[in-house]
């Protein structure tokens, strides 16, 4: 395909990047911690730490995976933590010891972490005491040998500590109880000397992440992110959004969560790179306690997911906030819906800019230009040294304006699936372009619009149905909160359209007059024949509509 996207690309940013072979997260880590030194890293709960701190205490717990566990160059750690100061420390001392980091959902069942530490071969494991009963259930049907327990409170200094972790067992008695014998601490991995550590060489090359995918379409697989993988998508971003982000000077919220890809690059990669300064939301379900955690920053730069920029615009304190240093709002992970974008705009002042990725790409392909000037629904123009491919199933590419399925190739596409190569294989094209299995089209400019994922589109009476389209029409209803559409094998029709619907508190809207809405937006074959409404929808931990779950219900 013809790079016509590069003719609506910002001004100053280049088609292709120079990327350094050399480079790793770890010397970015090195660089930034040298040149911001004394700039605020990472605040959560009402402690900050530093740049230099970040470096220490990464260093002694590097030196203390090395010399107190004995873990070597290559060896997987996994890491089972919400947003806390000692995720990005237990982050960076793992990638600055030569080893590979497993980012571990905390909220995850005995059966998916038993899956996740088996697949990726962890030696180790540093985890939140919340989730220590889930890993007594499986940990002697894995390979984990060293335990690293952390309590919520750990790094917060006397007395703030010893109340919230008094708070989170005893009183909101979110640590059940459970054994985990010759488990270390936190802290005493931290009392480690820095001095013994000994740097391995890290280049662009080596494995740095085996990104567990979220399982949407069946069994997890661990994609395999290099060093020079998550450097590039670093710097993809940030020349991107060079015009409006200074070195040294920006404040980022992130509230999605850092062992999420999206989290990881967007967030904590991106903004080290710039010595940003991260404000950690380490429960951003409790609306009430981030807004107020919000209205203590004038920050520039806030990340998330449609369902969680509709958290905040439905919570009436939202609109009293200082919006005046705010930049960018960027959202990805699912497609934001109209209602939300204008809603977000209308109280903020600011688009949000829409991007796409996943974690086979470090996440990020796309992203919509910083100087939005109104919500389009497009996912953007791909990032530099970024090439995308639109094709139909014979691998053929299809005429501009059609849909096809979006394919990718470029310096942040993963090596492949871990353990896996006949998966590799299925989603990888003899020219070396992932296929993503999202469908998708461009138009004269260069900009794409994400139709739907591939698996969830529906064959009604041979016409193909988008649910995203559909779904983004019953929420500009009053009345409609959430809504998630599916397939349903019909004997006449081959599928017909089911929608799942949560209302607004207090909306009296029945099937027949959200039908009646539809009517007058879609043509009649996509119109749901079965509309069912629901008080929650199933979500993933970042708050993303899980339509699979719903497809899976016994019925």
């Amino acid at each position: 395909m013809e790079r016509i996207w590069l003719r609506s690309y910002p001004p100053g940013v280049p088609a292709e990047l120079e990327l350094d072979p050399q480079r790793s997260l770890v010397s970015m880590l090195e660089d930034a911690c040298a040149r911001f030194p004394d700039a605020p890293a990472f605040t959560n709960f009402g402690r900050t730490i530093t740049y230099a701190e970040l470096d220490e205490l990464s260093a002694r717990f590097a030196s203390a995976l090395q010399n107190r566990l004995g873990l070597r160059k290559g060896d997987r750690v996994a890491l089972m933590m919400p947003n806390l100061l000692q995720y990005p420390i237990a982050l960076l001392g793992t990638l600055r010891a030569g080893l590979v980091v497993v980012n571990v959902n905390p909220l995850y069942t005995p059966r998916e972490l038993h899956h996740q530490l088996d697949d990726s071969g962890a030696r180790a494991i540093v985890i939140v005491a919340n989730a220590g009963a889930t890993l007594a259930e499986v940990i002697n049907q894995t390979p984990v040998e060293h335990v690293v327990v952390t309590g919520i409170g750990d790094m917060l200094g006397f007395p703030k500590r010893q109340v919230v972790n008094f708070a989170v067992r005893y009183v909101k008695r979110l640590v059940p109880p459970y054994r985990l014998p010759g488990a270390l601490s936190f802290d005493a991995m931290l009392q480690a000397d820095r001095r013994q550590l000994e740097p391995p060489a890290v280049a662009a090359q080596d494995l740095a992440f085996l990104q567990y995918t979220g399982g949407t379409t069946g069994l997890s697989k661990g994609a395999m992110l290099s060093h020079g993988n998550m450097v590039a998508n670093v710097n993809q971003i940030n020349v991107w959004f060079s015009s409006i982000c200074k070195p040294g000077e920006e404040i980022v919220i992130t509230a999605l969560p850092l062992y999420h890809v999206y989290a990881l690059t967007c967030n904590c990669f991106a903004y080290l790179d710039l010595g940003g300064h991260n404000i950690l939301i380490t429960d951003p379900r409790d609306t009430r306690g981030f807004v107020a955690e919000l209205g203590k920053w004038r920050f520039n730069t806030i990340t998330g997911v449609n369902t969680l920029y509709q958290s905040l615009v439905d919570y009436p304190d939202f609109a009293e906030l200082d919006f005046s240093s705010l930049k960018i709002a960027s959202a990805g992970g699912m497609a934001v819906m109209d209602f939300t974008a204008r809603a977000w705009a209308q109280l903020t002042g600011t688009e949000i800019i829409e991007g796409y990725g996943l974690s086979e790409t470090s996440p990020v392909v796309t992203s919509n230009r910083p100087d939005l000037e109104a919500y389009t629904g497009c996912i953007g123009l791909p990032l530099p040294s970024t090439e995308v491919s639109l094709r139909d199933d014979a691998g053929q590419e299809v005429p501009m304006g059609e849909p096809g399925e979006l394919c990718v190739r470029g310096p942040q596409v993963m090596a492949g699936y871990w353990g896996k190569d006949e998966s590799t294989n299925a989603v990888m094209t003899d020219d070396n372009y992932l296929k993503t299995g999202d469908v998708a089209t461009v138009d004269e400019h260069g900009y794409f619009k994400i139709v739907d994922r591939k698996k969830d589109m529906i064959l009604v009476s041979g016409f193909n149905v988008y649910p995203n389209e559909i779904e983004n029409i019953l929420t500009l209803h009053d009345d409609v909160a959430e809504a998630a559409v599916i397939g349903m094998e019909d004997a006449e029709l081959g599928e017909i359209v089911k929608a799942f619907v949560v209302v607004q508190p207090g909306a009296r809207i029945d099937a027949q007059g959200l039908r009646e809405f539809c009517r007058q937006h879609l043509a009649r074959y996509k119109i749901p024949k079965q509309v069912e409404f629901r008080d929650e929808l199933p979500k993933s931990n970042v708050g993303k509509i899980l339509r699979r779950a719903l497809r899976d219900e016994p019925a």
